[in-house]
């Protein structure tokens, strides 16, 4: 590195900061302070100096190695008027140039002359980094992407919560200026309770030892406090033979947690056992998502244990009083959780039914119960498909959304469908419907998992389904990057349940009957459906490694010829890609595309060809190689094997180069030239069965 260098530190203390955003927050800060340093100070040598972001719950700061002192002098050169405007008839400057002489803080006989032009060249000095940091950090904070901003006291300044203390030290030496109204200093606090007297900073280099050693165990991109309550925790579960759920250091728990403590203890307490008669989403969800706590599974059995760890922010010497203040908080939260339980299953699900009619689903589209009524009408049309109970299908179709009308979906909204499967078992469905109502709401984010049920994989497609149509029918189909009623996300869960769980079911079929739904009271929108069904499968095998032009060649851009069933897509990717390895697959693939070139010129394509009319001999070798092998693709296509399929086309590649080689195929012979473009036609035909190989062409 040129120059001297030092080293910046910059920490931001504020009041506790909100845990699930922390790290986002942190590592924010950090990328906008260094882009500044970086690309528009030009403070930092490229590749040369390292930087590192922490994070606690009161602070978030940012470690700048090697820092440049002072900015490197750069030469500032400007082009003005051209010479022609630049002075009068009489030789003085015009205003032109008297106001590029301004701009350029000199005056017009100090201006050069350069390709006709005024020019302005100067060496400028580099300004001092102390100068420059401040007003890097205040834009850096301005530009964090906080949703919701808040100011404090008497004052304008506004952050995600009240600013205390500010600490920028430059090597040892202090930055003095002011950043949310807040003085900076060299002194920042450690623990609230442990250690809460400033702690002085001689520079960077003793910053994280010396918070380690007041008690405030600070996060970084390492994770390496996320490990140790990893490991607190599972040392705690193992004294009970327990295995801690959610326990691994990259768990979104594990995370929070870390945003929580500034000095992690595990402490394990302990529950009445008569609330494991809850269902044990409830009790997982009341321990981890109400009170950040552990829940802890026996080894053997795999059952929860009325047990929890919890991570204390302090290391008490009465561990014991710490641990009855986490057991009594508990107790209210279970007891609750309990009450409802027991208030949800005194009543049926079907007995909710008329509920569901008082709440919108869309000021448009009715109610919940009127959507309800639609997803049981379009289970009755889907549920022939093979394997499937009939009778499963629609029973859970009917229940399905019921649960939304329960205390216990009130309280815990992500468990809506878990609490109708619990819900429809206390009321004696069968297990099927139970395990169909869980299911619906499946796939809910991508990567999330299938319904494994075929009733299950029915009523969630019917659901999705009557979302699109309903939402593309009253015209609020997505548009750039807004998607406010999630379709990008149901589409793409349709496209996975037809593609994963291999549903023989025609997809314009599908979304006819979906529509049919509205009994003609949305647009008419089958075709728009189709298409953006389509765009996201495209995106959808474009994650799986296809290529796009892979994808292209079977996903064909126009609505009349896009594949009728999405069951065997994967197969024929496959396909496409072992035919784009065959030697012949360029060759074909070019040729294919010539072909298409001259059938889509013509007016009219003459239908089939007549033997007896071929004249040359390459055009009669072409013809009795495609009579050939035509049956065998047309048999190989019935028992869906799509790539032996595609592999019998590279016997064509020799005779489709001759003829092209030997065979004038637009003669002036008209009975000629139909017959060829006939042949021509059949065999496009043929060779794009299931892919447009053209597409394939370089």
């Amino acid at each position: 590195m040129t120059g001297e260098s030092r080293d910046l530190l910059v920490e931001i203390g504020t009041e506790e900061l909100p845990p699930k955003a922390l790290a986002e927050l942190a590592e924010d800060f950090h990328d906008r302070l260094i882009s500044i340093v970086h690309d528009q100070l030009n403070l930092l040598e490229s590749g040369d100096s390292k930087t590192h972001y922490f994070y606690s719950p009161r602070r978030f700061s940012v470690i700048i190695e090697s820092m440049r002192v002072k900015q490197p002098e750069q030469r500032i050169e400007k082009s003005g008027p051209a010479i022609n405007f630049a002075y009068d008839e009489s030789g003085k400057p015009t205003k032109a140039a008297e106001g590029f002489a301004r701009s350029c803080g000199t005056s017009v006989d100090q201006l050069e002359e350069k390709d006709g032009k005024l020019f302005f060249s100067s060496l400028q000095s580099g300004k001092q980094a102390t100068e420059l940091v401040p007003s890097a950090i205040k834009e850096a904070l301005a530009k964090l992407s906080i949703p919701k901003r808040m100011h404090w006291g008497a004052g304008a300044e506004e952050f995600v919560r009240p600013v205390h203390w500010i600490v920028i030290l430059f090597g040892g030496e202090v930055i003095d200026c002011e950043v949310m109204g807040i003085r900076s200093g060299r002194h920042t606090r450690g623990h609230r309770f442990h250690h809460p007297a400033p702690i002085e900073l001689k520079s960077s280099k003793n910053y994280v030892k010396a918070l380690r050693q007041h008690k405030v165990w600070l996060n970084d991109a390492s994770h390496e406090l996320q490990d140790e309550i990893s490991v607190q925790v599972r040392n705690k579960a193992d004294e009970i033979n327990g295995d801690p759920l959610n326990s691994d250091r990259d768990s979104a728990l594990v995370a929070e947690v870390a945003s929580l403590v500034e000095w992690p203890v595990a402490i394990r307490g302990e529950f009445d056992p008569a609330f494991l008669t809850l269902p044990e989403e409830v009790l997982i969800a009341t321990l981890e998502d109400q009170q950040r706590y552990f829940p802890i599974r026996d080894k053997k059995s795999g059952e929860l244990l009325p047990a929890f760890i919890t991570i204390a922010n302090i290391e008490s010497k009465n561990a014991d009083q710490v641990r009855q203040g986490n057991e009594r908080v508990i107790i209210p939260r279970l007891a609750d959780a309990m009450f409802f339980w027991d208030s949800d299953r005194s009543v049926t699900l079907e007995s909710r039914l008329p509920e569901l009619d008082g709440i919108t689903y869309q000021k448009k589209l009715g109610s919940i119960g009127d959507k309800t009524r639609r997803v049981v009408r379009l289970v009755s049309v889907l549920r022939d498909m093979p394997g499937t109970e009939p009778a499963f299908a629609v029973r859970a179709a009917q229940l399905a959304r019921c649960d939304l009308v329960t205390s216990l979906v009130g309280e815990f909204p992500e468990l809506q469908g878990t609490i109708g499967r619990y819900l429809a078992l206390e009321n004696g469905e069968p297990g099927e419907v139970a395990t169909a109502i869980e299911e619906f709401y499946l796939p809910r984010f991508a990567g999330d998992r299938l319904p494994v049920t075929n009733a299950g994989q029915v009523l969630a497609l019917a659901d999705k389904l009557d979302t699109l149509a309903g939402i593309f029918g009253i015209g609020q189909q997505p548009t750039g990057d807004k998607d406010p009623f999630a379709l990008r996300r149901t589409a793409l869960g349709v496209i996975r349940i037809l593609v994963e769980c291999r549903l023989p079911l025609l997809l314009a079929d599908l979304v006819n009957a979906a529509t049919a739904g509205y009994d003609n009271k949305i647009a008419d929108c089958s075709t728009a459906i189709i298409a953006f069904l389509f765009d996201r499968a495209r995106g959808y095998f474009s994650e799986e490694g296809y290529t796009t032009n892979e994808i292209e060649a079977v996903l064909h851009p126009h609505s009349a010829n896009y594949p009728a069933r999405l069951d065997y897509l994967k197969d024929i990717l496959k396909a496409v890609r072992n035919y784009n390895n065959l030697p012949e697959a360029d060759s074909l693939s070019a040729a294919n595309k010539r072909i298409g070139n001259i059938l889509k010129n013509l007016d009219t394509v003459p239908a089939g060809f007549d033997m007896n009319l071929l004249t040359e001999d390459a055009e009669k070798q072409l013809a009795e190689q495609y009579l050939r092998i035509a049956p065998e693709i047309n048999k190989l296509h019935e028992k869906q094997e799509f790539t032996a399929m595609l592999q019998q086309l590279a016997i064509l590649k020799e005779p489709v180069d001759r003829f092209f080689d030997k065979v004038m195929v637009m003669t002036d012979d008209q009975t000629l030239r139909n017959n060829r473009v006939g042949l021509l036609k059949e065999l496009h035909a043929v060779m794009n069965r299931i892919a447009d190989l053209s597409r394939l062409a370089a």
